[in-house]
């Protein structure tokens, strides 16, 4: 099957599984699992960052996140879009009594910072204490600008907010940006990223912030049951994924782009190529027939997920041979 659903769906490489049969391993709880610390210490200079924590998903980095800025009773500003707003649960407010104070996203993803402002509670006890601005970059596959980004943090100084970086594709971003990941990095007090997104590992994500913050979230993530023992042996994948993964985006983003070109020449889907930054492309079905199209394409060996816009993702296990046979078959379903 060709999977166009995520670019989660991907499996890890030979590389990577002879890396986790051969990992060295110990009691991460304890803090002795060396492939874990190994990570979390190249992954922490790699960044830019004090300190980093292995964590079992995105979801869980975000909520540590979160939780380790806020209180019970504060308030965190974010995307109407966020993904740790819409997708995740509701963990911080269902597990840190923290309240979101979601703000719509602007086209390009981003948030009005004048929004941001007027959101921001009076120090008062009727109201939650604004304590944290969280961002995402990318945000469904459109990149925040650099400018933006220290905007952003002048934003939350001159407010006195923590500010927070969902980065699960901080690499894409980076890579769309023509910059190294540290200039994005550096404008935040914290920031998680997806090892298992793009970047070709099985499991696990980071979050990474000062030491007393990564403490913090440390503690909280034992409470949530997040500690996993001799977690080398998905550290080690995830070890291959931050160095080899951001090399190779670039192909994935020339995939997307070559879909979204190609896409525009069916009439019966409404896409506007350049709004592809990235490895996301999104495509209107002006039928609405997409879950029919979904069905059809399945039969054929190739996966999307139905939705209006249709989704597709483009990853290191689909080629530009994957993406002619979608178009193709996508083709041959109309003509039909």
């Amino acid at each position: 099957m060709i999977d166009f659903r995520s670019d989660t769906v991907t499996r890890p490489s030979m590389e990577m599984r002879e890396a986790m049969a051969c990992a060295e391993v110990g009691d991460d709880v304890y803090g002795d699992d060396p492939t874990v610390n190994s990570l979390q210490a190249y992954a922490a200079e790699r960044l830019g960052f004090e300190s980093a924590l292995f964590t079992a998903t995105g979801t869980q980095a975000n909520l540590l996140a979160i939780m380790s800025h806020c209180g019970r009773g504060d308030e965190y500003l974010c995307g109407q879009s966020a993904h740790n707003y819409r997708y995740e649960g509701g963990g911080a407010a269902v597990l840190g009594s923290v309240q979101p104070q979601p703000i719509e996203n602007e086209p390009d993803g981003s948030i009005n910072l004048e929004k941001a402002r007027a959101a921001i509670k009076a120090d008062d006890f009727h109201f939650a204490m604004t304590r944290l601005l969280s961002l995402e970059n990318t945000i469904g596959g459109r990149v925040l600008s650099l400018d933006y980004q220290r905007q952003a943090r002048a934003f939350c100084d001159d407010h006195g907010l923590l500010l927070h970086l969902d980065g699960a594709r901080i690499f894409n971003a980076a890579v769309k940006s023509n910059c190294d990941v540290t200039e994005i990095t550096g404008h935040y007090d914290s920031v998680s990223v997806c090892l298992s997104k793009g970047l070709g590992a099985p499991v696990g994500s980071l979050l990474l912030g000062s030491k007393a913050f990564i403490d913090r979230a440390t503690r909280l993530r034992k409470m949530v049951g997040g500690g996993m023992r001799q977690a080398g042996i998905l550290a080690a994948a995830g070890r291959i994924a931050l160095e080899q993964g951001p090399l190779r985006l670039f192909e994935d983003h020339d995939n997307a782009n070559y879909l979204s070109a190609g896409l525009a020449g069916i009439p019966h889907l409404e896409i506007n190529p350049d709004s592809t930054q990235t490895n996301i492309v999104y495509a209107r079905c002006r039928t609405g027939e997409a879950e029919q199209l979904r069905s059809y394409l399945a039969d054929q060996g190739i996966l999307i997920t139905a939705g209006d816009p249709i989704r597709f993702v483009t990853h290191l296990d689909v080629n530009r041979q994957d993406v002619d046979r979608l178009l193709g078959a996508i083709r041959h379903f109309y003509q039909s």
